[in-house]
């Protein structure tokens, strides 16, 4: 077996990156954008494919991303992201979104994303992913939710 289609754990590429909102990430009233976010989200499930693939990797789909709160300059936005479930040459890419107001420290789930990405070959065409091995039970409750998605969005031909 190639070593880099070795089954790999998710906690193996998962990554949490934060960042100070500031006033060029929001509007006059002070709500950042939420293409701000996205963006950001986007980086970071990029990051978690390709560590998990290590191959170049681009995004597919984003199946849902819905803000339950507004984020705000001054605010750390705390980007968490894993991979929940491994295709053949695809990985849905999870990501929760927080933030925390620094001088409170009070911490809010402000979103959360599901995102798919396709690894790609040196040829440019998708190109095989090594499978992950669930290890804990929020582990594998997030693949058996991502395997349930995939099919959905196979069932409406997405």
């Amino acid at each position: 077996m190639d070593p880099l289609l070795e089954p790999k754990r998710p906690g193996d590429s998962a990554v949490r990156l934060a960042q100070v909102m500031q006033p060029e990430d929001a509007n006059p009233a002070g709500n950042v954008h939420g293409g701000t976010i996205m963006k950001l989200v986007d980086n970071a499930a990029y990051v978690v494919a390709v560590r998990h693939s290590r191959k170049n990797c681009v995004t597919l789909s984003i199946d849902s991303f819905k803000f339950h709160y507004p984020v705000y300059i001054g605010d750390l936005l705390i980007l968490k992201a894993s991979v929940n479930y491994v295709g053949r040459t695809s990985m849905e890419i999870g990501v929760r979104i927080e933030a925390e107001h620094l001088f409170s420290g009070s911490v809010r789930h402000t979103a959360s994303a599901y995102l798919t990405f396709v690894a790609l070959g040196e040829d440019g065409r998708p190109a095989q992913v090594p499978k992950i091995m669930p290890q804990t039970d929020e582990e594998r409750r997030r693949y058996e939710e991502a395997e349930r998605r995939r099919k959905l969005r196979l069932s409406l031909g997405k």
